[in-house]
């Protein structure tokens, strides 16, 4: 890596673990939120806010609202269904699942971004990287523990939405040769936008909600109701986390290959970790702490090699 690549590839790296930062507090105001409205009234809530911050103070200060032109829709509505697809899994998992458990078995995605960016940009991925991911992926399939009384189906929305997430970014990598950060960002929050409205129209009363359903199911399909104002503080903090983590993840994507990026959103571990503690009481047992160790130790490797690589 040369010297002048080396502050562009830091800066990329700094955008991913502030994007972490960002979904790690949006994930956790979602969660809090889940167990009394519906997931696409808190999408909509939380694109409205998002969107009053991109529009209001992000986008004048990024080039003006000309930067919303885009010669590219079709490739901006695509990477908005696997946003929407992304999201959507993993918060329903969220409403049953602990948060640490969600988030360690969602980072199955750094070795889908890596297997996509070989396929569809082009990029190499060495076989250091290539073991160390896999190691991670080891870790996943502790905690899932498929074939054992623990093993839920709920577990594999999960590894769902990382797949989509996977093909967010290959087309985050791909957009963001021609588009700004700012601009894919905007239109996520658009996507998110019309995706809960339609969805709200159709489910929003609740009709379709079974009488049986379990926490997932009725987080999706429950009918709107009046926010409550003691609330309204974690409405904001998923809006706030949603528009910085977007805005921030698309710079980094930009500015980086995906498979040296996706390594450093493992900062979300220990993060989803300490909300889980601090705000759910949620300790992770002995299964799933082997599992998170193998992932944050091939994810701190993956970033010392890159370290060293770049030195």
């Amino acid at each position: 890596m040369t010297a002048t690549a080396l502050p562009v590839a830091l800066l990329g790296g700094l955008c991913a673990v502030g994007a972490s930062l960002g979904f790690s507090l949006n994930d956790m105001a979602i969660k809090f939120l889940s167990g009394a409205y519906p997931l696409h009234q808190v999408v909509l809530i939380r694109s409205v806010i998002a969107l009053a911050i991109m529009l209001a103070v992000v986008i004048p200060f990024s080039g003006g609202y000309g930067i919303l032109r885009t010669r590219m829709p079709g490739k901006h509505v695509l990477r908005g269904c696997f946003i929407v697809m992304a999201n959507m899994t993993y918060f329903i998992a969220l409403a049953a699942m602990p948060i640490a458990d969600a988030t360690a078995i969602f980072f199955v995605s750094p070795l889908v971004i890596a297997l996509f960016s070989i396929v569809f940009l082009g990029e190499t991925v060495g076989p250091r990287r290539w073991t160390a991911i896999g190691l991670g992926l080891s870790g996943v399939v502790v905690m899932i523990r498929p074939g054992t009384d623990a093993f839920t189906p709920i577990a594999l929305l999960p590894l769902l939405a990382a797949t989509a997430y996977a093909g967010l970014h290959t087309m985050t990598r791909h957009i963001g040769l021609r588009e700004t950060a700012a601009t894919m960002a905007t239109y996520s929050q658009f996507t998110f936008l019309g995706f809960s409205i339609v969805f709200g129209l159709i489910a929003g009363r609740g009709d379709f909600l079974p009488a049986d359903a379990g926490p997932s199911m009725d987080f999706l399909l429950r009918g709107w109701i009046w926010p409550q104002w003691r609330d309204v503080p974690f409405f904001c903090l998923a809006g706030i986390g949603t528009a910085l983590g977007g805005l921030l993840i698309a710079q980094a994507y930009r500015l980086c290959e995906a498979a040296l990026v996706a390594p450093l959103e493992y900062v979300a571990m220990p993060m989803a970790i300490v909300w889980g503690v601090a705000v759910f009481g949620e300790w992770p047992d002995l299964v799933s702490w082997i599992g998170i160790t193998l992932i944050l130790g091939a994810g701190i490797y993956l970033i010392w090699r890159e370290t060293r690589n770049s030195g």
